[in-house]
């Protein structure tokens, strides 16, 4: 992901982003009810990887951190006319052991979270691991620039947040990318397209933690995301 723009809209046969287990919003979630294919998910057996390719992988990480974070301190201010604080990056962790949220455990093995009480975004490394051996680096961007949708939906009052939360998150998550490209902090690679179709295919509802009733379905995901990268945070709103 890292030397040309304009490739991320989305075919809309494609399945949905992972999303936060542990996002402690009073919004209700989404209903759904058409069922799409879906794509052979990432598995822990499958995410061993070698010494290079992990540092690959953390290099990957920061610079989506870095890069969805800029663009929201850049833009957030005139596009919602209130100052912008990062949340706090807690990062990695494996399985059960990594940071409560709001003195309850907040991580979930396989899993990617939002935690609004604390106020940061974790990932466990297997999920990570696993995404980028078996998809690529796009799974990387797409499972931080998501969890950041959260930190954002966060930052706004009530009457700005979807009742379709995790679906607002994903067009977040489609704007700060495509915003993030426009801005030259980021630019994809040949193949980057494709990497972020199977993303959203692969983290689909059959995880005990992505349920359609929480999350919405394949086409419902995959439209959020790309009315972000086609209308900008404004199509979000």
């Amino acid at each position: 992901m890292r030397t040309s723009v304009g490739w991320l809209t989305i075919a809309m046969t494609t399945a949905c982003l992972v999303g936060a287990c542990t996002t402690t919003s009073s919004v209700p979630p989404a209903g759904s009810t058409t069922e799409v294919p879906r794509t052979a998910q990432p598995t822990p057996t499958g995410a061993t990887l070698g010494a290079a390719d992990h540092a690959a992988m953390k290099v990957d990480e920061q610079t989506a951190v870095t890069a969805v974070d800029t663009f929201w301190r850049r833009h957030f201010t005139e596009q919602f006319g209130q100052p912008y604080q990062s949340p706090r990056v807690a990062g990695a962790y494996i399985g059960t052991h990594g940071p409560p949220c709001g003195g309850e455990p907040a991580s979930v093995p396989f899993n990617a979270v939002y935690c609004r009480p604390g106020d940061f975004v974790a990932w466990d490394d297997n999920l990570m691991a696993a995404g980028y051996s078996q998809i690529g680096d796009a799974w990387v961007y797409l499972i931080i620039a998501h969890e950041l949708g959260h930190a954002i939906q966060a930052r706004l009052s009530s009457d700005r947040v979807s009742v379709a939360a995790e679906l607002q998150a994903d067009c977040l998550a489609g704007a700060a990318l495509q915003g993030a490209a426009d801005d030259g902090l980021i630019a994809a690679e040949p193949g980057d397209s494709e990497e972020i179709a199977r993303t959203l295919a692969a983290v689909a509802d059959d995880y005990p933690w992505t349920d359609e009733s929480d999350h919405g379905n394949a086409e419902q995901r995959t439209s959020a995301f790309n009315t972000g990268v086609e209308g900008g945070v404004g199509a979000c709103i």
